[in-house]
């Protein structure tokens, strides 16, 4: 490890330290790294361009905002969640319940934990929290922990962030989600019949089944959708980026045509959005892909895969200390920042240990979405405060419950690789 390198860590520590963003952080960084060795800080232009314009993979990311961002300014995220309280809203805890299975539903549109909480689950927490059954805290914690299932079932923003620094194939990674966010789902649903049942939450009022087949027709188009994008996928119809770009384009004729909920002046706003919440993400890719340069020069992913040549060290053991650490991470860092700076440093160790790059990127992903939720840094809990304007200590009492089952479930996708692999295996999956 050179001397410009400690440099650059340090100086990369300060500027965050004083609440710079990190994207920013890790640009001056990268920055003092070519300064100390004598380079022109122009490679880092040409880098972050070259990284963001020749990645086809990479259009995804704008592609899926766009589609998300649709869903919630139209009226497609409120059939939905009629759809969902209809189903399940009987039960005791039954708007908990519906809390869930909305994610679950929702991620198949949206690929992003953020949009999934700052849109369908701001109608959810004020349904809560007008019931009077639940507190503000209790409703914002499991809006936010169940957010996290909306980027491990396809589509999935940052999985195709992991493709892109793995060179591992999107369609399988999006497969192996499946699986882990339906397990996060029922774990989510099981934490919050055990709390209802504790503190005695009521039943709400249940929309009869007889009206459930209407709902379900209401709400039919829009549950095609992932099944749409995955057929285009698996089928051979169009690549990941196409399929993105039908998912956005079949978002649209839905709020617009089919449901006409959305004025030309509100597609204007979505498009304004949808051109920042890019921009953003874009801003951190970019960066990202200097700072990976920076390691690359390096040689620190291959130092670290060669220190583990000569160590018996076996994968279970690997996973479970890397697992630990990207929890600690999640603690302080964004999930986009873990997957595009700490994770491809272990890339190489994963192939010298022979662990499968889709099982250990979708464990990866999963357990970066349970750093949204971990004060102090919880990106989700933030947006959801933002939101809805109640008090983070609230949200915080609530959440430790939620992200204590979301670690047990992390635990089973580590200890039983078939989980995560058995649907992508199915479809013809041989690694």
């Amino acid at each position: 490890m050179s001397y410009a390198f400690v440099l650059s860590l340090g100086a990369m520590g300060v500027i965050a330290a004083i609440g710079a963003p990190i994207a920013y952080a890790i640009l001056l960084a990268s920055f003092v790294y070519l300064a100390a060795n004598g380079m022109s800080i122009g490679i880092a232009g040409k880098i972050m361009l070259d990284g963001l314009y020749q990645s086809f993979i990479l259009l995804t990311v704008p592609l899926f905002i766009v589609a998300a961002n649709i869903m919630n300014a139209g009226s497609v995220s409120d059939r939905l969640l009629r759809f969902c309280v209809g189903l399940v809203g009987r039960f005791r805890g039954g708007l908990g319940h519906v809390n869930v299975l909305a994610s679950l539903v929702f991620s198949g549109m949206s690929g992003s934990a953020v949009a999934d909480a700052a849109g369908i689950g701001k109608i959810i927490i004020d349904m809560m929290i007008r019931s009077g059954q639940y507190t503000r805290g209790y409703a914002a914690a499991i809006t936010a922990a169940s957010a996290t299932i909306g980027p491990i079932i396809p589509p999935s923003i940052p999985m195709v962030l992991y493709a892109l620094v793995s060179n591992s194939s999107i369609g399988f990674l999006f497969l192996g989600g499946i699986m882990p966010g339906l397990l996060m789902g029922a774990v989510l649903m099981g934490i919050n019949a055990w709390i209802s049942h504790r503190r005695g939450f009521g039943v709400e009022k249940s929309i009869p089944l007889s009206e459930l087949p209407k709902l379900t027709r209401d709400a039919g188009p829009a549950l095609l959708m992932p099944a749409i994008l995955l057929y285009g996928i698996y089928g051979g119809v169009t690549t990941p980026t196409e399929a993105a770009a039908v998912a956005a384009f079949y978002a649209l004729i839905l709020a617009t045509i089919f449901y006409r909920s959305l004025s030309l002046s509100a597609f204007g706003r979505v498009l304004i959005e949808s051109a920042r919440s890019s921009a953003a993400v874009g801003i951190v890719i970019g960066t990202a892909l200097v700072l990976n340069y920076v390691v690359a020069s390096e040689n620190i992913p291959n130092l670290v895969a060669q220190s583990l040549v000569g160590i018996d060290v076996p994968p279970l053991v690997f996973l479970l200390s890397v697992n630990l650490l990207l929890l600690l991470l999640g603690c302080i860092l964004d999930a986009t920042t873990i997957i595009l700076v700490i994770i491809p440093l272990f890339i190489p160790a994963c192939r010298e240990l022979g662990i499968d790059l889709v099982h250990f990127g979708v464990v990866a992903v999963v357990n970066c979405m349970i750093g949204l939720i971990t004060p102090p840094y919880g990106i989700l809990l933030f947006v959801i405060n933002a939101v809805t304007r109640i008090p983070l200590a609230e949200i915080i009492r609530e959440i430790w419950l939620f992200a204590a089952v979301l670690i047990c479930a992390l635990l089973l996708l580590i200890l039983f690789p078939g989980i995560v692999l058995w649907l992508p295996r199915m479809f013809g999956y041989e690694g």
